[in-house]
């Protein structure tokens, strides 16, 4: 099995993985990362979102080979580092963005994307940016009020 080279979350980290193995089972089974949810597994939902080399993928859908020599982020590289939630995390918490909260690490990691993108969305482009992240719990409107949030921008606007 090859040895590969990560830095995730700020840490060179290693393991060995089949060349088949995808980088969500990588990070969760060979590195102990479970934050990164594993839902459908066909690049559908949206759960496992991580930031490869700034970029947000579907971690499902990459093998973990060709994330070697890469920059991981994950949702638990997103909390300041003594334990506060960041800004993004915080709105999704004020703003009722999370219910049973099995969405909410790729919910939280899209959003990140996002306003790294366009750091003041409207409701209409943030619902289309996720557009690949399925809740089944929230009804969409407190995740998007929680993202209008975390931009600065009022959640009132995405309420109305």
């Amino acid at each position: 099995m090859p040895t590969i080279t990560m830095n995730v979350n700020g840490k060179t980290v290693a393991a060995n993985v089949e060349n088949r193995t995808v980088l969500s089972t990588a990070l969760r089974e060979e590195l102990g990362l479970t934050g990164t949810h594993i839902g459908c597994d066909t690049s559908q939902c949206g759960a496992c979102v991580v930031h490869v080399n700034g970029k947000a993928v579907k971690a499902c859908t990459m093998f973990a080979v060709e994330a070697n020599g890469a920059d991981v982020d994950t949702i638990e590289g997103q909390a300041h580092a003594d334990g506060s939630l960041n800004v993004i995390q915080q709105a999704f918490q004020d703003h009722h963005g999370l219910q049973c909260g099995f969405c909410t690490p790729g919910m939280v990691m899209s959003a990140a994307a996002l306003l790294k993108e366009n750091p003041k969305p409207t409701e209409a482009e943030i619902r289309a940016y996720l557009e690949g992240n399925i809740c089944r719990c929230t009804g969409y409107q407190g995740i998007v009020n929680a993202i209008m949030a975390a931009s600065g921008q009022s959640a009132a606007i995405a309420a109305e």
